[in-house]
């Protein structure tokens, strides 16, 4: 039986790109006569927080106090992230770059199959990142942790100098990587790459011995504390100086994976904000990963299906 701290007291400040999910479902019942493709009659839409902002809206959910930094264009998609934040009690600071689109992933459902997804996105100019820079000084020492979610979009131009300031301020990093060069993540205490992605920088991996060699060689090159590799099926692994630490999956149905990342690096974040030892906030994020699996699209794992789910 294992009781989880109240999160109350848990402050998390998440800086990265944020994006906004947005969902058309509708039926297919036809072939177009234009070309070989179907045609979806959309019944209803749906939006909701993507990427960084998916992130905070998964630790809010588990009752921490939540801060957000990103960069929205000036458009109705940014104005409806920031609803969206505002709606769920996260303290966003959307940084308005009038020069950009916000991201956007359209995705069409018919029949509960994604048909086709279309994205929106431009990278935010540097002035914009160099105020976003001002405001996460500002903020940080009202946190415990700091999360930066790097989805490639940009937004982290100046994460070297946002890990450094962290840690000087002895704050916990934690990162969800993107890309082939971990450099620029140097000195944080996690990464939490998937399979896929650890094998874009340190190459493929016969068995658990090889990967936990190529781990932890990573993981001393870039003066990390621990980094924890997802691997969908196999569960996740953690490598730190202590060795490794495997936890197996434990959903019971997946339905969706996208956003699953998200809701471990944020239930991660948010145990170790309340000063959950290593071993306990890898298995607690474990099984939050397992629910929201069975979910739809980007979703969260409310408090209460953590324990359920937990006991």
């Amino acid at each position: 039986m294992m009781r989880l701290p109240s999160f109350s007291g848990a402050r998390v400040l998440i800086v990265g790109d944020v994006m906004l999910d947005r969902y058309w479902f509708g039926d297919v019942s036809r072939i177009s006569p234009e070309a070989p493709v179907p045609v979806v009659k959309v019944e209803r839409s749906e939006e909701r927080p993507g990427g960084a902002a998916n992130v905070a809206r998964n630790a809010a959910a588990l009752g921490a106090a939540v801060g957000l930094l990103s960069v929205v264009g000036d458009d109705e998609p940014g104005v409806s992230l920031q609803r969206l934040m505002d709606d769920a009690g996260i303290a966003a600071a959307l940084h308005v770059d009038a020069a950009i689109s916000t991201t956007v992933k359209l995705r069409v459902v018919g029949r509960q199959q994604q048909l086709l997804r279309i994205d929106f996105e431009t990278m935010p100019s540097h002035e914009i990142l160099r105020a976003k820079l001002a405001d996460f000084v500002e903020r940080l020492p009202a946190c415990d942790v700091v999360l930066l979610s790097d989805y490639g979009k940009g937004g982290l131009a100046h994460i070297e100098e946002m890990i450094r300031l962290a840690r000087a301020a002895g704050k916990k990093v934690l990162v969800d990587p993107k890309g082939d060069d971990y450099s620029k993540y140097a000195g944080a205490t996690l990464i939490t790459p998937n399979r896929a992605e650890l094998r874009e920088v340190v190459g493929r991996w016969k068995d658990d011995a090889e990967l936990e060699r190529k781990a932890q060689a990573l993981r001393t090159e870039l003066g990390l504390e621990a980094l924890l590799v997802t691997r969908s099926e196999e569960g996740m692994s953690l490598f730190s100086a202590a060795g490794a630490l495997h936890q197996g999956a434990v959903a019971r149905e997946v339905f969706d994976v996208s956003g699953a990342g998200d809701t471990v690096i944020a239930t991660l974040a948010v145990m170790l904000a309340q000063g959950a030892a290593w071993a306990d906030a890898i298995h607690v994020a474990n099984v939050a990963a397992g629910v929201v699996v069975g979910k739809l699209g980007t979703a969260v794992v409310s408090r209460a299906e953590l324990e359920a789910a937990l006991n």
